[in-house]
């Protein structure tokens, strides 16, 4: 069975452009899987991660969440091109990029990455781009200011996203270690989540946290949001083969499974401690299994994705009562305990589930050099540990500077009277 590691696919991705032309040539059907992959990562974000974010927000910051995600899209896609892409997958060096390809030098309409568009594949990354700061989002929702959102977000993609991206997927140190993930456990959910738990704590909890319930107000539009990115991590992780081929599909089929055994774990462990199973709680857990399911997806078997579900759903269920109950922390949309913990999770249990040996629950083998589980799971927790330390100050550092510039947060005044009506002089309903 063909084994691809992400070590030979970034190898291959960073070849010289004319390089790439002799030794390959564009395939048709990849390149469709692809172009039909990014608008689904896209659809992740806009409508999706909008609408989900929106309605577990009170009425009077439901616009303010939309405008979020919608002005990341903007500032994300133009520092993107101007340079973000070349530092993540220039050649440089073991930690970052070059300059190699600023404002897309160097991209053509007939250069190519492997058998697809190098345009592809630069878009492609660019919706992984987006939606990253857009999950922060739900850290500090409801309380920071517009300004300092937008800067925060600018500099967050330089100084956090695009290194650890080069780290893993464009041919730095963590790939060359083999580290595995497929879709980005490392590089978009545990970065995601560590930096919302920096800024929900940096930022201090919302007015009324843990004295008054502070309800979605919009079941409907969570649901429907969730179920758009359900629909679309298909090719957040599908389309992380680069390819329409059996791992693209069984990329889907384990990410399908996980989300369902993490949609049921979560509603089940509900139901048992408060007496009834919740939309917002199915939601979550899909959540939670998606996310988990990401780094590993490309590397476990059917067997193994029903168990990283099943402890997706349980783990990360517990993890968001102890951080808001236990202590005290206002993430406002459970960024860190579903994505980070999720994050970790499957990266790690991705060197367990790897395996070939374990009957019924193995995958497809670890990565080249590593012959034991022992040794990929160690790989494993090298990129977790690097990439939660790194993330954690950094973000911190950031939040500092922004400070400096601006004001992270509202007024105590501001904050009771919605975001909508005080940094857009609009609302979300016209009641």
């Amino acid at each position: 069975m063909k084994k691809v590691t992400m070590l030979a696919l970034s190898t291959l991705l960073l070849l010289p452009a004319f390089a790439i032309a002799e030794e390959a040539q564009l395939n048709g059907a990849d390149t469709s899987w692809i172009l039909v992959s990014t608008a689904l990562v896209l659809f992740m974000t806009l409508p999706g991660l909008a609408l989900f974010y929106g309605g577990l927000v009170r009425v009077k910051n439901v616009l303010s969440v939309l405008i979020q995600c919608f002005a990341i899209t903007g500032i994300v896609t133009v520092l993107w091109v101007v340079l973000g892409y070349s530092l993540a997958f220039g050649e440089g060096n073991a930690f970052i990029g070059d300059f190699s390809h600023v404002f897309m030098i160097g991209i053509g309409r007939d250069t190519l990455a492997g058998t697809i568009p190098e345009s592809l594949f630069a878009l492609f990354q660019l919706t992984f781009a987006i939606i990253t700061p857009a999950l922060i989002v739900g850290g500090f929702a409801e309380r920071m200011r517009f300004s300092a959102m937008l800067l925060f977000s600018g500099l967050w993609l330089f100084l956090v996203y695009v290194p650890i991206t080069h780290w893993v997927w464009g041919g730095g140190w963590l790939g060359q270690m083999g580290l595995y993930d497929f879709a980005g456990g490392t590089v978009v959910h545990i970065t995601a989540g560590v930096a919302a738990l920096v800024a929900a704590i940096t930022l201090k909890p919302r007015i009324g946290f843990g004295d008054t319930p502070l309800p979605p107000h919009n079941m409907t539009m969570v649901m429907t949001g969730a179920a758009m990115l359900w629909v679309g991590w298909f090719g957040f992780n599908g389309g992380s083969a680069l390819a329409a081929d059996g791992s693209a599909a069984m990329a889907m089929f384990v990410t399908h499974v996980s989300a369902s055994m993490g949609a049921l774990t979560w509603m089940f462990m509900e139901w048992k401690r408060f007496g009834k199973p919740s939309a917002l709680g199915v939601a979550t857990g899909m959540v939670a299994g998606l996310g988990t399911i990401t780094p590993a997806s490309g590397f476990v078997g059917i067997g193994g994705a029903l168990v990283i579900g099943l402890l997706a759903g349980y783990i990360c269920f517990n993890a968001t009562l102890y951080l808001k109950q236990k202590l005290k922390i206002d993430d406002s949309l459970d960024v860190f305990p579903v994505h980070g913990v999720g994050g970790i999770l499957g990266t790690l249990l991705a060197g367990v589930f790897a395996s070939t040996e374990l009957g019924l629950f193995s995958g497809f083998g670890y990565a080249d050099g590593i012959t034991t589980m022992l040794g990929q799971v160690k790989v494993q927790a090298i990129g977790v540990v690097s990439t939660v330390v790194y993330t954690g100050v950094l973000t911190w550092l950031i939040l500092k500077v922004v400070g400096m510039v601006t004001q992270l947060r509202v007024s105590e005044e501001e904050e009771i009277e919605g975001l909508d009506i005080v940094l857009h002089d609009e609302r979300g309903y016209d009641l």
